[in-house]
């Protein structure tokens, strides 16, 4: 890649122009306000670096919104800056088929190693952790970073983004949906009577950041899978009792474990949804052990809230061509776009475009998209729609979707699908099981030849108009 860690990476956003700096801000709901404002009213959100935060001395740092433009998407995965939406997609799923697992590089030095405290000199509250919305339930120092945990009986490395709340000095809250693989790592390890060993990076590569937030199969280490997607090994060193490896580059690294009797109350937390839909609960407590840091230390967050999110907008393109790859994968032909709108969480919300070939492809493109692997978990919506729709112009979807699907003939709905604690609509006594609406906006295929013209001003008399008048009305 083009940057050696976070803090090149962040001269060059600056570079780009998409770099904000505040200086002055309240750790207590200021900075996460900020950053919503930011987000909403900004046509391209920034990466905002906070610095002097309240409390805290100048140099302890914290950075919010990183990938969330596509320029910066772009620069954290090597691609060209300046495509339009579904070319980036199309992009994203040539890289997938091409894509080969690369271990990391293990080396024995790190500028993490500048500062270590041990577990008598550990006290987490001296970083300056947020409280980013009035209805948190604590200080959230885990939204934007990732935790590593090994399988105790296969001994392959996850890497996830499971939310981490402090509870007090030397010991945060770890919450994981059911289902997610550091979960099971954690269940196996109790299981037996054992503590579970983590940890907690911040400050990374964004490249790892968004392998960890990517659904990555079942004994496959993110790190390998951030190494394919890098073109090159990541580099690792490893750290504590368990020796799990943590990215060199990382600007801070909490080590503990969590123990198979040790709970306490975790959340509320405002998540991607755009709700607290998942309460309060008794969840893991991992006793941190060691903390590691560089100088002036950058941490890193991504706080939920309503969409569209930073965490809605990166997934977004890797959603949108993994449903693309494994619809084809699946046999489905002719999909000409997939489209996961980061309005709708990259999950609640997919638009598929096809050419029609036969009775039922529109219909079969839609259930597979909706129930494969990418598609599969806390779905709501899937629209199929004709190859002249744009799948990621909203505007071109919601008039198929008036004008092309007859409510009592083209919904589907789908019954006890996969969902989770996280789905507000959802309530608690069911959590686990969904519903989901399969929409068919194509063309009737009996009668495709015969359905109405659509109003259109042809490719080549645009082509001409925009080459004479785009300088002066077409910009």
């Amino acid at each position: 890649m083009s940057y050696r860690d976070l803090r090149d990476w962040l001269e060059q956003v600056e570079q780009l122009g998409e770099l904000r700096r505040v200086d002055g801000a309240d750790w207590d709901l200021e900075i996460g306000a900020i950053a919503d404002m930011a987000r909403k009213e900004l046509n391209t959100p920034p990466c905002l670096l906070f610095d002097s935060i309240k409390g805290y001395p100048k140099g302890y740092r914290l950075a919010l919104g990183l990938i969330n433009s596509i320029k910066r998407v772009a620069l954290t995965t090597g691609m060209p800056v300046d495509l339009p939406t579904m070319e980036f997609v199309r992009l994203w799923r040539q890289r997938i088929k091409a894509l080969a697992p690369i271990p990391p590089e293990e080396v024995h030095d790190a500028p993490l190693l500048q500062n270590v405290w041990e577990e008598q000199d550990v006290d987490i509250l001296r970083f300056p952790t947020p409280r980013y919305n009035v209805g948190d339930g604590g200080r959230y120092l885990g939204t934007g970073h990732i935790v590593i945990t090994r399988d105790p009986e296969e001994s392959w490395i996850n890497v996830g983004t499971y939310r981490v709340m402090i509870h007090d000095a030397k010991s945060v809250g770890l919450y994981i949906s059911p289902g997610k693989h550091g979960r099971m790592h954690m269940e196996k390890c109790f299981a037996k009577g054992e503590p579970c060993p983590v940890i907690i990076a911040l400050g990374n590569d964004p490249l790892v950041f968004m392998a960890s937030a990517f659904e990555v199969p079942h004994g496959l280490s993110e790190f390998d899978f951030a190494g394919a997607l890098k073109g090159e090994p990541l580099k690792v060193i490893r750290l504590g009792q368990a020796k799990l490896p943590v990215p060199a580059t990382a600007e801070m690294v909490i080590e503990g474990e969590c123990y198979p009797a040790e709970r306490r109350q975790e959340g509320p937390l405002g998540e991607w949804t755009g709700y607290y839909a998942s309460g309060v609960r008794d969840e893991p407590v991992m006793r941190v052990r060691r903390v590691y840091f560089r100088n002036d230390p950058i941490m890193t967050g991504a706080p939920p809230s309503r969409p569209p999110t930073e965490a809605a907008f990166y997934k977004c393109f890797w959603r949108s061509a993994t449903i693309w790859e494994e619809l084809e994968n699946a046999g489905v032909p002719d999909v000409v776009g997939v489209w996961c709108p980061p309005e709708g969480n990259t999950r609640l919300f997919t638009v598929l475009a096809i050419k029609q070939r036969y009775p039922g492809h529109a219909r079969q493109a839609a259930l597979i998209a909706s129930q494969c692997h990418a598609g599969a978990y806390l779905g709501r919506f899937t629209v199929v729609v004709d190859e002249d729709i744009d799948p990621a112009d909203m505007k071109d979807v919601l008039w198929a979707m008036t004008t092309r699907c007859d409510p009592s003939e083209d919904i589907e709905i789908l019954r006890r699908c996969w969902s989770g604690p996280l789905d507000p609509i959802v309530p608690k006594q069911k959590k686990g099981f969904n519903s989901r609406a399969v929409i068919d906006a194509c063309r009737p295929y009996e009668w495709l030849k015969d359905f109405p013209k659509s109003v259109a001003v042809p490719d080549d008399l645009a082509q001409q108009v925009r080459s004479k008048w785009g300088q002066t009305v077409i910009k």
